[in-house]
């Protein structure tokens, strides 16, 4: 993982954003088309997602892509202590 603490950030942030919105795992799932356990899978940071899962999902939650990860923890690298 190149990158955990921003992946740990992005999990958080979808959960938050799938929350907002009132939807549960499956229903995220639903409308993305795609499994439920990718969805737990992400918010467990047990996976790193694709630019087409980040595609679908910004789409299910009415987001631009940017949006979604717009979060300096996400996308900065971390730093070597």
């Amino acid at each position: 993982m190149k990158n955990p603490a921003g992946l740990l950030a992005f999990s958080e942030r979808l959960r938050y954003l799938r929350k907002e919105r009132g939807y549960s795992q499956q229903k995220l799932a639903d409308i993305a088309n795609v499994e439920q356990s990718t969805i737990k899978r992400i918010e467990l940071v047990q996976l790193a997602p694709t630019l087409d899962l980040l595609i679908s999902l910004s789409r299910a939650l009415d987001l631009e892509v940017r949006d979604l990860v717009d979060d300096p923890a996400i996308t900065n690298s971390d730093k070597e202590v």
